[in-house]
């Protein structure tokens, strides 16, 4: 699968994060700073790699989407300005796990500040591992999103 993952910095749980997905055989394509950078640039704010993630995902250049910043808060609030965005900030597995069953959410976000390794795996375990199951009232619910996205009544 092809994954785009976007962090504002560059800390253990990204390469964690990064190395696990290789790992399972994904492609992957990286925004934000390289390792040891101490100082990150414009192209590596929280707004600037959620927006390079969501377009990704948005144009099909990518499935799915992963980011992280301090909070997680920053980058899921960006990602989702971006039509077709279901971005959801998941601090555990059961997050992880109903937004992609209930909400169909093409994003994960995380908090750099709050995850650790071993929760981290779990979230992607769960996050991989949830398709979403299309039925009537989750359906309704993501068209009113759809039309409140596109500024219909």
């Amino acid at each position: 699968m092809k994954i785009s993952l976007g962090a504002d910095e560059r800390t253990p749980v990204v390469d964690f994060v990064l190395d696990e997905l290789i790992q399972a055989g994904h492609s992957v394509t990286y925004y934000g700073p390289r390792s040891g950078e101490s100082h990150p640039s414009f192209e590596n704010t929280w707004p600037v790699v959620a927006r390079h993630v969501a377009e990704d995902v948005a144009a099909g250049r990518s499935q799915e989407g992963i980011l992280f910043c301090w909070t997680g808060t920053g980058v899921s609030m960006a990602a989702n300005k971006v039509r077709g965005i279901r971005a959801a900030l998941c601090a555990d597995a059961e997050t992880a796990r109903g937004a992609r069953l209930w909400n169909d959410a093409n994003i994960l976000c995380m908090s750099l500040r709050s995850t650790a390794q071993p929760i981290a795996k779990e979230i992607l375990l769960a996050w991989f591992g949830t398709p979403y199951q299309p039925n009537p009232e989750d359906d309704a619910s993501l068209n009113l999103l759809k039309a409140i996205e596109e500024g219909k009544d």
